[in-house]
């Protein structure tokens, strides 16, 4: 990653931001989720409602804190992404880099179930016996999936990368609406969402034909964004460089 007013953020750095930045989303999906089951127990409507506007603006706030650091991906399919989107040119992540990301993030995402559990006086491990995977479900999360990447990578190679936090945030919000998934679209949020039965969670069983569902829906994110917005020889492709300097600028 290339931070545009200084040397390289060291992988250690960019590690640590995206490991705690993947554990605090998870809990600020799965800690509304369990909030709002008890405040509203009987309206499922209200808890969704209640759940996706704390992980909206959740999400975006988490994206300012931690983008400068490591461009607060979050999430393996979008490192994957900016890998494949930069390669050619190398300014995407490094390739050698995706997996190490990976790893930290869906870490981070089972340490923010767990934490989330923990604060609520739940076991603090728990495995979901919400069963999610269906036909609808899966097309809603390729969907939800492609859109996600598509408006990431659409700011950031039109040079609006500073509306990434807001875009980020309002997009996900929306989608727990309109996706019958209610859009995860992320696999380390999938994975840490197995140790919470609670309203937020999903069964193991339900996991590989999401995040095989996720990663379709990542591809035709990425195919979209090469067509829409081929690379511009010259300057930084790779999320991190364009959210750390425009966050500076403001």
């Amino acid at each position: 990653m290339t931070d545009v007013k200084g040397p390289p953020v060291p992988l250690a750095r960019r590690l640590v931001a995206e490991g705690v930045g993947a554990a605090l989303l998870v809990t600020v999906v799965v800690g509304s989720g369990i909030a709002a089951q008890r405040l509203s127990p009987t309206d499922v409507g209200i808890q969704l409602l209640e759940n996706s506007i704390a992980t909206a603006f959740g999400l975006g706030v988490l994206i300012l804190v931690f983008g400068p650091v490591s461009g607060a991906h979050f999430n393996p399919v979008v490192s994957a992404g900016d890998w494949l989107l930069g390669r050619r040119t190398g300014t995407g992540l490094r390739g050698r880099d995706v997996a190490p990301y990976s790893v930290v993030q869906i870490l981070g995402g089972i340490a923010g179930a767990v934490l989330a559990n923990a604060m609520y006086d739940l076991p603090a491990i728990q495995i979901s016996a919400n069963e999610r995977a269906s036909a609808p479900v899966l097309l809603a999360e390729v969907v939800a999936t492609a859109g996600l990447v598509a408006v990431i990578f659409a700011l950031v190679r039109s040079g609006r990368a500073s509306l990434c936090a807001a875009a980020v945030g309002a997009y996900i919000g929306a989608a727990y609406w309109f996706a019958s998934s209610t859009s995860f679209a992320n696999p380390a949020v999938t994975v840490g969402r197995i140790f919470s039965d609670t309203f937020a969670g999903i069964a193991p069983s339900s996991l590989a034909a999401f995040v095989l569902a996720q990663i379709v829906g990542a591809g035709l994110g990425v195919l979209l964004i090469s067509v829409l917005y081929p690379a511009v020889s010259g300057g930084p492709e790779d999320v991190t460089a364009h959210i750390a300097s425009d966050t500076r600028e403001v």
